[in-house]
């Protein structure tokens, strides 16, 4: 995947310019800078849900993945029934089960997606994009609001889980990053 000389404007407010980077298949980069510096935005323009001003994104690959800033779950259905709607029905149960013990989701299944706590959420929406298998995963800033078991877990899942997916990660822990083995980018 290519990007090249990627600029964005919201009004006056540049928000990218000249952004350029090639992502190998397969692994892992971390997206790191200062709040405002683009890199939610540069997530959204590779998903293809904003156009970019200027500039050319290449070799996408169809199959994406993503952990938004925000959970977006059905808050009328459970973890389950969240999965279920991306995956299907012939998903196999027994694949859904070793993501969600990972991720330590195993005791809230019967909860309503509205009544689940902000870390709960936040690893419900973690298994539902490492479950979906895209061969392009985006993770904006996927620990927030994890206790550090969590996070433990949720690093540890992102490992077991990614298969061959690119991983894209905005983050602004280099520890973070590090665990991950992740390729820093500087934005």
């Amino acid at each position: 995947m290519e990007l090249k000389n990627v600029s964005k404007a919201y009004g006056d407010k540049r928000v990218l310019e000249d952004f350029s980077a090639v992502f190998a298949p397969e692994k892992i980069y971390a997206l790191m800078g200062p709040s405002g510096r683009g890199k939610t935005t540069l997530l959204r323009l590779i998903l293809g849900l904003e156009k970019p001003d200027a500039g050319e994104i290449r070799g996408v690959p169809p199959r994406k993945a993503a952990v938004f800033q925000e959970s977006r779950l059905c808050g009328e259905l459970t973890v389950p029934g969240n999965l279920r709607l991306v995956l299907g029905s012939r998903f196999p149960d027994a694949e859904m089960e070793r993501v969600l013990h990972a991720l330590h989701l195993t005791d809230c299944l019967d909860i309503p997606a509205e009544k689940l706590s902000g870390g709960q959420a936040r690893r419900a929406a973690l298994a539902r994009a490492l479950l979906y298998r895209g061969d392009l995963l985006i993770l904006d800033e996927p620990f927030t609001g994890l206790d550090e078991n969590n996070r433990e877990s949720a690093l540890e899942a992102i490992r077991r889980f990614r298969g061959n997916a690119t991983v894209l990660l905005v983050t602004h822990s280099r520890e973070d990053a590090e665990a991950l083995g992740a390729e820093i980018i500087e934005i």
